[in-house]
């Protein structure tokens, strides 16, 4: 008759450690420095995080409500602009994941984020 090994708890974590995924909070995966989104708020709305200024684009950072849906933000606020500055930028992180700094064209052309 065979011996029948059973796994040390060492081997088991090990094995459970390669098999489980390991997930990077966005914010530690390539996040943008408030200081650069301070900067292209006050391009966007001269810094007023609760702008709404009829142009059809809300908040500090100008974000576009079919945007700011796609992105997840109605977890936060039904408009960015209903949103505390944080949310904006949790948002806006996954919208330049999503479609890069072209989102803020002008801004981030004027910024140096985008050539």
């Amino acid at each position: 008759m065979r011996p029948i090994l059973l796994p040390t708890l060492a081997t088991a974590l090990l094995t459970a450690a390669v098999l489980v995924p390991v997930t990077v909070p966005a914010a530690a995966a390539g996040s943008v420095p408030d200081a650069t989104w301070e900067r292209l708020a006050r391009c966007e709305s001269d810094g007023d995080w609760h702008a709404d200024t009829g142009n059809g684009f809300y908040g500090g950072l100008q974000i576009w409500p079919p945007s700011w849906q796609e992105a997840g933000g109605l977890r936060f606020a039904d408009r960015p602009d209903r949103a505390p500055r944080r949310h904006q930028i949790t948002v806006a992180e996954e919208i330049r994941r999503q479609q890069g700094w072209g989102a803020w064209g002008h801004c981030a052309r004027e910024l140096g984020l985008l050539r």
